[in-house]
């Protein structure tokens, strides 16, 4: 903070930088108290339903020698406060203080009529003397006043926030016993003829992310370090990504470790007596993640502390809810008794990564150049693309659209990949679609695999495919990994039998046209010994989200690079890859196969004419949204090219509702200072400000249909928040908030995480932004979490929504990042925001209107918004650039009024 004009004017400037511990401690024996507690300067008070409050603050001397009191004041301006005080102190009117005398001298009132934190800095001038020539001192103290709704109470922090401490001790002597996988497992009838090596963890790479994180120095990791400097090429392919995929696994076994527990207790399962039942809140939500087939590790708790050991591994056989079920060994099973304590250890599950090593090694075995970092098209003289009749006759009309496919079937990119550049809600999925189908109807002998990296937008792309009256629906069929949930997935046209998961054998699904699988269980594929130019048409749905490794698991030893054909769809301005390494993500795993052509091929570059539609097409229309929704991510990362075609009685539903606070503009940006907070051990964050402000949206538009506006079911509403903890606090508010968990449905309300709703839209968007600390903003930046700081994950929030965009935040902290600035100003902002503007208008015009006045004050308006650094300077060399900053502020302050 800063102690400015208030203050004295004799001040050193230097005093601006001392640190925060120097202004609010108690000096020369003066003690500023309060009938609350007061933690590190700060005074907190909560308060439940709108009403003047009052805060009593005391001033006591309890040194030897009278002081004097002779100012007090807030170091900015204050819309809900009021300062008073009985003696009326000023600097013309000091309040000598005498030894062990204790004066009650401020008291404030407030009124709250919002869910907001109110946040007030107040400073105290003190001096040991009343001669002019004693310099001053001075003690801060801050006051947070929180309007705390009874639902905000029963949502607070569990428990205080407290780190959890990594266990680092391991026993010197460790037994595994190893334990029972589920059944499925057995039921492989898909032999493995290519093998999967164990790409063993190497010892070195947890001293080489050292090395790259600055801390310590080994010269024999030199190498490494230059090989991940260098750029990416065909010569270093294999050991970079190999380099690159250890350095994550090491950062995913480090963090896997934060969820171990211990004495945890079991039970055995009622239907299964041969499985034990471990209660596990949060696996539902992926912390951590848990599927079927993985391993967990047990140690009994009396045991946990000796040199040697037994750890019990168990198989996750189910996952329901919050518990999973385990497959131990006979040993565990004959000497357990109900609820026995155990230490549970967490681990990573390698076959996706071990996946990936093979997939990079093959590309570099099978000479995959052309297609990794192709060079251009093999046809010399490109031919025109042949006049295709569409299944689906909307695509007739959409000539980016008609162009992808067509290109598609006449190979034009071969044997580069061909990419399909879909932003948001221009139909790529469709794109896709119509292009399999075409594929197949055009090239009698074609065998085509389509896949994506999650099972949601794989079974996306198999549920168009079947239930289109243009393909044999017999020739298509989906692969599910056997560590999906039989009860979970779509039984119709896949390799699920009953209550279990099996895999054909390779003559059985050699035979199917179209095989629908994720990039992962596509390796099942090259296990299985399908032979290379099998598939002569490789597709990947939503490239953009894989790394390059697990998108090559679908093409290394199957597609022929010389006769085959890879697309690729995707956006490379939405979300990337999920990643936790810092340094993975810092040298390249993070940027997608699809984002790595499109910024570093000349053949996917924009030029001057647009993209070469020989090699990428990029889709223009916008099938999703209302053309306010659209504008500022079309601006921002479409080159304004976005074309606004959504059919307008649902795309305008809410141009007319009631608590727009502009008409026509489906778009509202609800400022509201609310509070960081975490509990537990959980380094998540959650605002309960936000969330009041979500259920109150909720209950307007699930019990309002005025004006012509058509009631909207739960299941058309989305909630987005960046913060696991958040997402649970909002889920929660719901089953607790009386009149919302009585709507139908509403447990078909969607709540989740920006990763979760991408390739996803609905009627309504409600985004909870949570960050109201400036202070974290770095932890959201190093980490990826968080909508600050990432273009990406902003561009998927913003552009889900068809009819209504609702935006909850604090102004102040969203203005401070460049790509939220643009969708904070312009959208009108609640009262709270008036905070600066009517006093701090009056000071800059006098002094305007004044330009002799002998001090010239500089207004910087802080990153945090809410105080003003006022420096006294008489140089002509900052005049101007007052005045500059002076005239901005008015301009800003009659936006904002």
């Amino acid at each position: 903070f800063d102690i400015l004009q208030h203050l004295s004017m004799r001040s050193s400037v230097a005093a601006l930088y001392l640190p925060r511990s120097v202004f609010i401690s108690d000096k020369s024996g003066v003690r500023v108290s309060s009938e609350l507690q007061i933690e590190d300067g700060m005074i907190q008070l909560f308060v439940e339903k709108a009403e003047i409050c009052e805060l009593k603050l005391f001033v006591e001397n309890t040194g030897q020698d009278a002081v004097y009191f002779t100012y007090y004041t807030a170091l900015h301006w204050l819309q809900y406060f009021t300062l008073e005080d009985s003696r009326r102190v000023t600097r013309n009117n000091p309040l000598r203080l005498e030894p062990c005398e204790c004066n009650q001298t401020v008291q404030e009132k407030l009124v709250l009529v919002l869910f907001l934190v109110y946040p007030a800095t107040l400073a105290f001038e003190f001096k040991e003397n009343t001669q002019p020539a004693t310099r001053p001192f001075h003690i801060v103290r801050f006051i947070q006043a929180e309007y705390r709704s009874e639902l905000a109470a029963l949502l607070g922090p569990e428990a205080p926030f407290r780190p959890k401490r990594l266990e680092t001790y391991e026993p010197a002597r460790c037994n595994i016993e190893e334990g029972v996988p589920p059944e499925s497992f057995a039921r492989n009838l898909l032999k493995f003829v290519v093998p999967l090596d164990n790409y063993t963890h190497p010892s070195y790479i947890s001293d080489l992310a050292e090395v790259l994180k600055g801390s310590r120095s080994f010269p024999k990791l030199q190498e490494q370090k230059s090989l991940l400097e260098s750029d990416l090429g065909f010569h270093n392919y294999l050991e970079r990504f190999d380099l690159l995929l250890y350095l994550e696994e090491d950062q995913m076994r480090l963090d896997i470790k934060r969820y171990n527990k211990d004495d945890v207790s079991m039970v055995k399962d009622c239907e299964n007596k041969r499985l034990l039942l471990l209660e596990l809140p949060g696996v539902s939500e992926n912390r951590p993640s848990v599927l079927r087939g993985d391993h967990l590790l047990l140690t009994k708790s009396e045991e946990v502390q000796l040199s040697t050991v037994t750890k019990y591994k168990g198989y996750v056989h189910r996952v329901e809810l919050d518990q999973v079920k385990l497959g131990f060994s006979r040993r565990l099973l004959d000497g357990f008794i109900d609820n026995m304590k155990f230490r549970v250890e967490f681990t990573v599950n390698r076959l996706p990564l071990k996946l990936q090593h093979r997939a990079v090694h093959m590309a570099v075995q099978h000479e995959l150049r052309d297609v990794l970092f192709p060079v251009g098209s093999r046809s010399v003289t490109p031919e025109s693309p042949p006049a295709l009749r569409l299944f689906d006759q909307k695509l007739d009309k959409n000539p980016e659209q008609k162009n992808a496919v067509c290109n598609i079937v006449a190979g034009t990119s071969k044997p580069a990949p061909y990419l399909v550049f879909g932003p948001p809600g221009t139909g790529k999925t469709v794109t896709i679609v119509e292009a399999i189908k075409q594929v197949k109807l055009n090239i009698p002998d074609a065998y085509i695999l389509a896949c994506a990296p999650s099972n949601s937008a794989a079974d996306q792309l198999c549920e168009k495919l079947i239930t289109s009256e243009h393909v044999d629906a017999r020739k298509i069929y989906r692969v599910y990994a056997s560590s999906r949930n039989p009860k979970d997935i779509l039984k119709k046209n896949s390799n699920v039998e009953g209550n279990t998961i099996i895999f054909p054998c390779k003559e059985d699904l050699m035979s199917y046209k179209i095989l629908v699988s994720t990039l992962v269980t596509a390796g099942r594929l090259v296990s299985g010994g399908f032979p290379i130019g099998h598939f002569s048409h490789i597709f990947v749905d939503e490239a953009g989200h894989a790394v390059e490794p697990e998108a090559i698991i679908s093409v290394a030893g199957l597609l022929n690079a010389e006769t085959g054909q890879l697309v690729l769809a995707g956006d490379p301005k939405q979300l990337g890859p999920i990643l936790r390494s810092p340094f993975a993500i810092r040298y390249g795993l993070g940027l997608s196969l699809l984002e790595r052509l499109m910024t570093q091929n000349e053949l996917y570059q924009k030029g001057t004419t647009g993209y070469d539609n020989r090699y990428v097409t990029k889709l223009l229309r916008n099938y999703r949204s209302h053309p306010s929704i659209l504008k500022i991510p079309n601006e921002m990362f479409y080159d304004g090219e976005l074309v606004a075609c959504a059919d307008e009685m649902i795309s305008h539903q809410y141009c007319k509702w009631e608590h727009l606070p502009k008409s026509e503009f489906p778009v509202i940006f609800h400022g509201v200072i609310g509070k960081d907070e975490r509990e537990s051990n959980s380094p998540s964050f959650f605002n309960t400000s936000e969330i009041d402000i979500i259920i109150d949206y909720m209950k307007k538009l699930l019990t309002q249909a005025k004006k012509g506006i058509a009631k909207i079911s739960p299941k058309e509403i989305g909630i987005i928040a960046p913060y696991r903890k958040q997402v649970e606090k909002i889920r929660k508010a719901i089953k607790l908030h009386r009149e919302l968990k009585s709507f139908l449905g509403i447990e078909e309300l969607k709540v989740g995480s920006v990763e979760e709703f991408q390739g996803q839209e609905r009627k309504v968007i409600i985004v909870s932004t949570v960050r109201s600390d400036k202070k974290h903003i770095i932890l959201d930046e190093t980490f990826n979490i968080g909508f600050l700081k990432n273009e990406k994950r902003f561009n998927v929030a913003v552009t889900r929504a068809k009819s209504l965009l609702i935006m909850v935040g604090n102004p102040i902290i969203l203005r401070t990042d460049a790509t939220w600035a643009q969708k904070v100003i312009g959208c009108p902002l609640p009262s709270m925001e008036e905070l600066h503007s009517s006093r701090c208008l009056l000071k800059a015009q006098k002094i305007l209107k004044d330009p002799s006045h002998p001090g010239h004050s500089l207004f910087e308006l802080l990153p945090s918004g809410r105080r003003y650094r006022v420096l006294k300077t008489r140089t002509n060399r900052l005049r101007n650039s007052f005045y500059a900053k002076a005239i901005s502020f008015l301009n800003t302050a009659k936006k904002l009024n």
